[in-house]
């Protein structure tokens, strides 16, 4: 019987490989024909993307020097090129896992149907015989392929003989398409050695601290020991078992002539050489260093809106350089801790620092005394503190620059224009019927200096003039005017600093900043939601001659390839005359000198030229400075974070407190400022200083400075095209700009502001999306599978 057993099994042996043969290479015909035929095109489809499709590869953020400050990826990996990776890793894995690599076409027959027979006698499959190229078929099914699918992954790594039919036909396909160096290369950057860690390049790195191109033989060999079985073999876990595998990799290494026995039993003889066991980088920001969170927060933003997807830039293998100065930040992350400690009940200080220029306004640090985490109680939190819009108590009276930047363009006041300046009044609303009541504004007692200049205005900071001031420029043209010098997405949310609900009844909340505030003169005092670095930005506009371009993180992004990848960023526009700009940060220069952050100046010991505002909301629940200098603009901003916002103290140290309303609240001039000044004095040393510009004769008096060019931002292209052939401007030309606002509308504009009519106008138009950025992968998110390599 065992003999007639032996010989049934032997003939279902040989029938078996030749269905798998015939299978492999050729049709079959008949009604079977269609099915062959699909599956024949699912193999060519799959042998194209293997070709086509790189694995999901680690992305690294770096700073403006270099250095990586975060890494974001959901498979631990790098690409390394072929010529990078040392030869005897190539030999260590040729040895263990297939060594006839280089002899046959994809498929090791002999191999194959020594497993055959072995499983046919056992039943079932249990034993593989898999070659490096179908390993690599296999690997990428679930690694790449399957990422996120688990269905898929287990299909991937079915034991039956129709995976490895599919495996086989793949794999020799593949052998076709690919060179046998170039399929050992994919195949060492696919596979999983510990973890999360996949290809060789990051396992080097995590097991001993090198490159793929230094490793050493026993280093080579213990790598390509564990790629059978990364639980088992872990050297961190089983080391005897590690230990025992990377031996038998170097007997194999000498049995098949790559090393002497000498060399094998003096490699066999060494540690393992592995440190402590390692900890891999948080995937993504949190977990950061302290004073680069909340940037590398902005810039996952920053690229997402200009066409990269989460999963791509955790899957694409970019280095993406980015403006921050490390130094900086660790500067002004101090001062703003030292200001405020990171666990200060209810209040934050933001400190966002940004370079002016005429081609990008570099964003070179954005802190907070909190840290980006989800431990509230360790002073962290998960709102980006100085880019969103997170100042819900405004920014005082910093935002009076808007309307006497709207006001001397229109030519209504000029810096030495003398306007009334009372105590107090209740001014007419621009909107109202026989019901409406008048606005009352009061000054503080020690600005109460009636009649004033402008520019003793904008130093001492009254109410009563500058609220004059606004409704005689009207409320559109100061809402317009600080959109366009940089609070953009700050003025598209409504008054509670979020995206307007079209349910809610009342306009605070159903409409944006823009329009809500077109009857509401209280603008000008402060007293709505802003972000802090869209602040900054406003200062960096002035300062880079009235050219706004949008706070810009990013330096380059290159794929894994080196090839540089195109950021889709708003155009830099021109959104006030330079004349204008310069005139105005000239009409600020006294803040420091006769204003209302005198004080602290001194006390830093101050004596730098430079164009600056306070800000100090009613009720002291928030207050803030900005700072304008030629080569830098900051804001500094201290403001209520918690659920129970209660007024800031103005003595040290900062607390919140009920009974601090009136004389005993903060200052803008008393709180905010301090940490600016003791950052920059640190930040620049002893560069010269560089003066504040001057201020152009056309705008020191009122003054007709012409024709003002309509701001049609927001308006579809027709209705924009036609408002500005209405006042005259017929010199209009378009650009598509890919954006996600509807299509057709303007999202960009230059030059605005006063200018001859005969001035050539650019609109730039929405096409209504955002194409992915170049270096797309599956959108699949990935899985924690490990796949063994046999």
């Amino acid at each position: 019987m065992r003999v007639g057993n032996g010989l049934v099994k032997l003939v279902g042996l040989c029938l078996l490989a030749g269905v798998l043969v015939a299978g492999m290479l050729f049709p079959t015909v008949g009604a079977l024909g269609v099915v062959s035929n699909r599956a024949s095109d699912t193999v060519d489809a799959t042998s194209a993307d293997l070709v086509t499709t790189d694995p999901p590869l680690m992305s690294v953020v770096e700073d403006r020097n270099g250095a990586p400050i975060a890494y974001l990826y959901q498979q631990y990996r790098v690409n390394t090129p072929a010529d990078q990776i040392a030869p005897v890793m190539k030999a260590a894995i040729v040895a263990i896992e297939d060594r006839r690599f280089y002899q046959h076409s994809g498929v090791d027959w002999q191999g194959t149907f020594r497993a055959l027979l072995t499983n046919q006698v056992n039943g079932g499959v249990t034993q593989g015989a898999s070659t490096i190229t179908q390993q690599y078929v296999k690997n990428y099914q679930v690694l790449v392929a399957g990422r996120g699918d688990k269905t898929a992954q287990e299909q991937a790594q079915a034991q039956t003989v129709a995976r490895k039919l599919k495996e086989a036909r793949v794999a020799l396909q593949l052998e076709k398409k690919l060179s046998k160096d170039e399929i050992l290369t994919r195949y060492l950057n696919l596979v999983t050695f510990l973890g999360q860690v996949d290809g060789v390049g990051t396992a080097s790195q995590v097991f001993f601290n090198t490159t793929p191109d230094k490793l050493t033989l026993p280093q080579a060999a213990l790598l390509a020991g564990v790629v059978n079985n990364p639980v088992s073999y872990d050297p961190w876990q089983h080391p005897k078992a590690a230990t025992d595998r990377r031996n038998a990799v170097i007997d194999a290494m000498a049995s098949t002539g790559k090393i002497t026995t000498d060399i094998a039993a003096a490699a066999k003889k060494t540690d393992l050489g592995i440190g402590p066991e390692p900890q891999l980088p948080a995937s993504g920001c949190v977990g950061t260093a302290p004073e680069v969170g909340f940037y590398c927060d902005y810039v996952q933003g920053y690229l997402q809106e200009a066409g990269f997807t989460p999963d791509q830039l955790k899957t694409g293998g970019y280095v993406i350089k980015t403006n921050l100065d490390p130094d900086i930040s660790k500067i002004a992350k101090a001062q703003v801790e030292h200001n405020v400690p990171k666990t200060a009940n209810g209040i934050a200080n933001t400190m966002a620092i940004i370079k002016p220029g005429s081609q990008s306004h570099d964003v070179v640090a954005l802190v907070a005394n909190r840290d980006l985490g989800v431990d509230a109680a360790a002073g962290q939190t998960l709102t980006n503190l100085p880019a969103d819009v997170s100042d819900n108590f405004g920014a005082g009276s910093i935002y009076k620059v808007f309307t006497a930047a709207a006001g001397m363009e229109k030519g209504q006041v000029g810096l030495n224009t003398i306007i009334p300046n009372p105590q107090s009044t209740c001014f007419q609303l621009p909107i109202r019927d026989q019901n409406t009541k008048c606005y009352p504004v009061k000054n503080d007692d020690a600005v109460n200096v009636d009649p004033i200049s402008l520019h003793q205005a904008l130093a001492i900071s009254p109410n009563t003039s500058f609220t004059k001031v606004e409704l005689d420029a009207g409320m559109p043209a100061v809402l317009d005017m600080a959109s366009r010098l940089g609070m953009r997405k700050t003025m598209q949310t409504n008054q509670a600093g979020k995206t307007p609900d079209p349910s809610q009844q009342s306009e605070l909340y159903n409409q944006p900043q823009s329009q809500s505030f077109l009857n509401s003169p209280s603008f000008t005092l402060g007293v709505s939601p802003l972000s802090p670095m869209e602040l900054a930005n406003a200062g960096a506009t002035l300062a880079s001659g009235g050219i706004w371009c949008p706070a810009n993180p990013i330096a380059s992004v290159v794929d894994h390839t080196g090839k540089p990848v195109p950021i889709n960023a708003p155009a830099c526009e021109q959104v006030v005359n330079k004349a204008l700009a310069d005139s105005l940060l000239n009409g600020m220069k006294d803040d420091t000198t006769a204003g209302t952050s005198t004080q602290a100046a001194r006390n830093a010991h101050w004596t730098r030229p430079i164009a600056a505002k306070t800000g100090t909301t009613d009720s002291s629940e928030s207050v803030g400075f900005l700072g304008i200098m030629a080569n830098y603009a900051a804001s500094s901003l201290v403001f209520n974070d918690g659920s129970r916002p209660e007024p800031i103290c103005g003595t040290l140290p900062i607390r919140t407190s009920p009974s601090c309303g009136g004389n005993l609240g903060a200052f803008g001039g008393v709180i905010a400022a301090p940490p600016f000044f003791n950052a920059f004095n640190q930040i620049l040393g002893n560069s010269p200083p560089l003066p504040v510009p001057n201020a152009d004769p056309a705008y020191l008096d009122k003054n007709n400075h012409g024709p003002a060019i309509p701001y049609v931002v927001g308006k579809n292209v027709g209705d924009a095209t036609n408002a500005l052939k209405a006042a005259g401007y017929g010199a209009v030309q378009t650009a598509d700009f890919n954006s996600i606002a509807p299509k057709g509308t303007v999202v960009g504009q230059t030059p605005i502001g006063s200018a001859p009519r005969s001035t050539g106008i650019t609109l730039y138009v929405s096409t209504g999306f955002v194409p992915q950025a170049q270096g797309a992968t599956s959108p699949a998110p990935p899985s924690a599978t490990t796949t063994p390599g046999g």
